[in-house]
């Protein structure tokens, strides 16, 4: 019977009541997604899991790739449910080892991820997981790094898209997947 309750409650959960805007952050004119609310309900985290997961099992994919910073909070989580490897994509000087880094043009100036060279093997097949899209810079950077590393994305997966950016356009080459759009 609690399963039952507990099921019943999950399928009305809007998960965008945990989601909350902050104005003017990092900087002015800027409205923030802040997910910490969600992260904070563990009903919501559950239930963003599941929908995130959706359709993930028929790719019979071998690894997650989660993007700093946000992108490691529900992407591990992803990861475990799926029951794959989780590999972390970072920003420069982070990562030990040898790295394989990919430069990405930002709305004023250029920015880098790296990945560890060995995190993914020829022939993996890589979701690719962060918090939000916006304009798909960061998300482009992650595609190539897998890419370069012999891997094979089979979908870029997402909490939240903001569609005004049109981030979609970077990587519409490969499967999208966002559970909320603004």
């Amino acid at each position: 019977m609690i399963n039952l309750l507990r099921k019943l409650y999950l399928q009305k959960m809007n998960l965008t009541d945990y989601i909350k805007d902050i104005p003017d952050f990092p900087k002015a004119g800027i409205v923030f997604k802040d997910i910490s609310p969600l992260l904070a309900n563990a009903a919501a985290t559950d239930k963003a899991i599941e929908l995130l997961a959706m359709g993930l099992h028929n790719f019979q994919a071998t690894k997650v790739v989660g993007i700093e910073s946000r992108g490691f909070l529900l992407g591990i989580l992803l990861a475990q449910h799926l029951k794959l490897g989780f590999v972390p994509v970072r920003k420069p000087g982070k990562l030990p080892g040898e790295i394989i880094s990919q430069n990405y043009q930002l709305e004023y100036g250029e920015d880098a991820l790296e990945i560890q060279a060995n995190s993914i093997q020829r022939g993996d097949l890589v979701i690719i997981h962060d918090d939000v899209l916006a304009t798909g810079g960061t998300a482009e950077a992650a595609c190539r790094l897998v890419e370069k590393c012999g891997g094979v994305v089979v979908q870029c997966n997402f909490l939240m898209e903001l569609d005004f950016l049109e981030g979609r356009t970077k990587i519409e080459k490969y499967q999208l997947h966002s559970l909320i759009h603004y």
